[in-house]
């Protein structure tokens, strides 16, 4: 497999918990990898090492995007903040609520990356905005403020500042999370879309069953901080393991407690 992204060894805890123990694998480069598991089991937490901004307790993450940077195929846990802030530059990233600053128009949170990280004139940045927002289907809502705009344009106008600096890799985070089933269906087009029009690698944190079966070319799930899981959405829908199945299946993978079992308890019947 050509990784993107290899991990090694990856261990992080938040205080004395361990939420990942020793995680290893590869992240393909030109597919889109869905990171999926139930709550709590690490998704979030691994997401943020990968994109540099948690450094584990111990394990690599080697990046190699593709690009002539003699930063790729390092590995950014062992990056100073100078060299991590010129690495990010080939990352886009979609957080879970957007993450836009409400005080500025859509316009604005698209072009901030391009002020903060280029030299280019203000006419050349306006209209890269302009087809950033065109892109993601938000012609024309440039001076809208992130407060006047549904969900699901919020997350549109997250695609569209992630992807204003051209990266290479992009970085989703539960991007369905909160929207209803149509808003949700059309931002996986979207998400497909950007994947076959860019040549990109995606790397999509989900529990959304619908999307996982849409966008996804490689699974990994994550069980309490281990991976139980790895390879292909053909293999993953064959996979005769009983915590894959019941994810899949949405069942519990033991029989649900009983209001009735609790008074036999305290009766001591």
């Amino acid at each position: 497999m050509d990784a993107a992204i290899e991990v090694s060894g990856l261990t992080a805890y938040y205080g004395s918990r361990e939420v990942l123990k020793g995680l290893t694998f590869g992240i393909p480069r030109l597919m889109t990898t869905v990171v999926v598991g139930g709550s709590g089991c690490g998704k979030t937490t691994l997401l943020k090492h990968l994109i540099g901004l948690l450094k584990p307790a111990k394990g690599t993450i080697n990046v190699k995007c593709g690009c002539t940077s003699d930063k790729c195929g390092k590995d950014i846990t062992m990056m100073d903040d100078a060299a991590l802030i010129e690495f990010k530059k080939k990352m886009g990233v979609l957080f879970q609520g957007a993450a836009l600053l409400n005080s500025l128009s859509l316009a604005d949170n698209v072009a901030l990356p391009l002020r903060e990280h280029t030299q280019l004139k203000q006419p050349i940045i306006d209209i890269i905005v302009r087809m950033k927002l065109d892109l993601v289907g938000l012609t024309g809502f440039g001076d809208y403020y992130p407060a006047q705009l549904s969900g699901g344009m919020k997350k549109r106008a997250g695609i569209a500042r992630a992807m204003a600096m051209d990266p290479e890799l992009l970085f989703f985070d539960e991007p369905s999370a909160g929207l209803d089933p149509v808003t949700a269906a059309g931002l996986d087009e979207l998400i497909i879309s950007l994947h076959k029009t860019f040549k990109l690698t995606l790397v999509v944190v989900t529990h959304e069953l619908a999307s996982i079966f849409t966008i996804a070319d490689y699974v990994i799930m994550l069980d309490a901080g281990n991976i139980i899981f790895i390879g292909t959405i053909e293999e993953l829908k064959a996979s005769p393991n009983p915590k894959v199945l019941a994810f899949l299946q949405r069942k519990a993978e033991e029989e649900p407690y009983r209001p009735e079992d609790y008074f036999k308890i305290i009766s001591g019947s």
